[in-house]
């Protein structure tokens, strides 16, 4: 559990936030489409400046800034050069792909799968925390039990979490005492399901604002011990909707 994290630990790189915007992410998306997620595509900038209708120059200076943003890697040969999808830069297409889904289709949940795991025992600690207490009671509408649920996600899972950014959080404020300072955090609407069809609709997962750690992690809350609540062990599987169910 990362909300007693200083603020500095969390968000993303500022190179990476200001470096990349609605023009670079055009270049991913051809590049995608090309068949950068499989691997190593070979393409040229001139190539490139024709499909987006744009400079030489320009072509360049967006693969570059992708590069620099870790959204894309590239080795440069004489006549050309081979470029390929980062995790990264799959997430971020994922991300966007999921705005599109929000604006054309109704259900705007957000399926995610993985096991149970057990964690450090830092979460019951954080929540039960009065500065935090507070806000679960006021946003959220019930007092959690002090504890998460973790979760780890699935590969595939792992990959559609970055879509999770699309959606619109609880925020949890930040605050201190006179020992230290708690970080801000996110919550998001979710309903656990139990690979015997069980489920549990009154929960939210939580995170640090903005953080790219442990994003193979899912930490739940909910008013009741979701293990006890729905008989769960380690190592069983589960499934995570985000978002709101119509």
């Amino acid at each position: 559990m990362l909300l007693g994290d200083p603020p500095k630990l969390t968000g993303m790189p500022v190179s990476a936030e200001s470096a990349v915007g609605h023009d670079e992410l055009a270049v991913l998306k051809l590049l995608a489409l090309e068949g950068g997620l499989e691997g190593d595509v070979k393409i040229s900038c001139s190539h490139l400046a024709d499909r987006l209708n744009a400079s030489n120059q320009t072509a360049s200076r967006r693969l570059q800034r992708l590069e620099s943003a870790g959204l894309l890697g590239r080795d440069t040969v004489s006549d050309g050069q081979w470029v390929a999808i980062t995790d990264d830069g799959e997430r971020t297409l994922h991300a966007e792909y999921e705005d599109y889904r929000r604006i054309f289709e109704a259900n705007s949940e957000i399926e995610l799968d993985g096991i149970i795991t057990s964690g450090m025992g830092e979460g019951r600690h954080y929540i039960s925390l009065p500065g935090y207490q507070r806000q679960f009671e006021d946003r959220l509408g019930y007092e959690p039990f002090p504890g998460t649920l973790n979760v780890d996600l699935h590969d595939d899972s792992v990959r559609r979490r970055s879509a999770i950014g699309s959606l619109e959080p609880v925020p949890i404020d930040g605050w201190e005492d006179d020992d230290r300072t708690y970080g801000p955090a996110v919550c998001y609407s979710a309903t656990i399901e139990t690979a015997d069809g069980e489920r549990y609709d009154t929960a939210h997962i939580i995170a640090p604002e903005r953080t790219h750690h442990d994003e193979d992690q899912l930490e739940v809350i909910a008013p009741d011990k979701l293990r006890e609540e729905l008989g769960l062990e380690d190592d069983d599987h589960v499934v995570v909707y985000v978002g709101d169910r119509q």
